[in-house]
């Protein structure tokens, strides 16, 4: 079994209820209320946004499972599914827990199904969900950024990533456990970043990681040393970068193997020249408008694929 960094398939979830989720505002501080639109008028545009992104990734041979949300029960957020499940190359599907509460009902059955419907292999489930009932969240691959060839984990700890679950992880998947806490400043304060994946992003050559936003100068070198012992180029952005999701990206394969990094518009036109080289030496630059889904969600476009590294069931080629 060998363990790819980036693949050519991601699940992503339409969405039909989509708004400001007035349960994750209390901690991500990303979020906004854009004045003056009407409930339908957000989800008319969330919707156009998320359409074309699909289009263009399918556009560039990225091959997109959609599944459409469902309007009963109400879930805002659907449109972010990495972070309640995860897909590995040993036919294993991880299922998290999630801090809020209407966040947990966007786990479907459905969801599995229709995965498998499209000839991926799942073998066995590891559910981690029972940890909600004692308060306890790790949000999959938005609390965790996964090297899957150097088998490490980088773990940012917040409410919606626990270390001990974190841990508990690491072991279960066979991944060095790499933690440290990340802050931004709110209103003149520093409060915790409540995702690692906002704040930095894992490819097969370099990172992407806002190293201000690691205050323990201990932990910086740490989160350092581990991306550099991998032969990792760090590209360093900025917290105000990190603000217009620029840590919020995810790289994938498209027709031939040509790599991509995928992230928003907001998230490309901050960034430097200097930044747009060092990643284009190693891959192409995928962008797509998401403003409404940034601004009412606090999420932007890696939040909204979940990567799958099944593999195809023989029976099904």
């Amino acid at each position: 079994m060998i363990n790819k960094q980036i693949t050519d398939t991601v699940l992503m979830i339409r969405p039909v209820n989509f708004r400001m989720n007035e349960q994750t505002a209390v901690n991500n501080y990303y979020q906004k209320v854009l004045d003056g639109l009407l409930p339908e008028t957000v989800q008319a545009r969330a919707l156009k946004e998320f359409d074309a992104f699909v289009e263009k990734l399918r556009d560039a041979g990225i091959s997109v499972i959609v599944v459409e949300d469902s309007k009963e029960p109400d879930t805002p957020d659907a449109v972010f599914p990495n972070n309640w499940i995860s897909f590995h190359t040993d036919a294993t599907v991880a299922l998290y827990p999630m801090f809020a509460e209407n966040r947990r009902l966007e786990r479907r059955e459905e969801v599995l199904d229709m995965v498998e419907e499209q000839g991926f292999r799942i073998e066995t489930i590891v559910d981690y969900t029972e940890a909600e009932e004692d308060g306890v969240f790790l949000e999959g691959t938005g609390s965790m950024v996964l090297d899957r060839v150097n088998r490490k984990a980088y773990c940012a700890l917040s409410p919606r990533a626990d270390e001990e679950l974190f841990i508990e992880f690491c072991e279960n998947f066979e991944y060095t456990p790499v933690i440290f806490t990340a802050y931004q400043t709110v209103e003149g304060e520093r409060k915790v970043i409540y995702h690692t994946n906002v704040m930095m992003c894992i490819a097969e050559d370099f990172a992407v990681v806002c190293l201000d936003a690691v205050d323990d100068k201990k932990e910086a070198k740490n989160l350092v040393r581990h991306l550099k012992e991998d032969e990792k180029e760090i590209i360093r952005i900025t917290e105000a970068q990190v603000n217009s999701f620029a840590g919020n990206m995810l790289q994938v394969a498209g027709k031939d193997g040509k790599k991509f990094l995928v992230m928003s518009a907001a998230a490309y036109s901050c960034l430097t020249d200097g930044q747009i080289t060092a990643i284009t030496k190693y891959c192409e630059i995928l962008s797509v408008p998401l403003d409404v889904i940034e601004a009412c969600g606090g999420g932007s476009a890696r939040c909204m694929m979940a990567e799958i590294f099944l593999e195809k069931d023989p029976s099904q080629k």
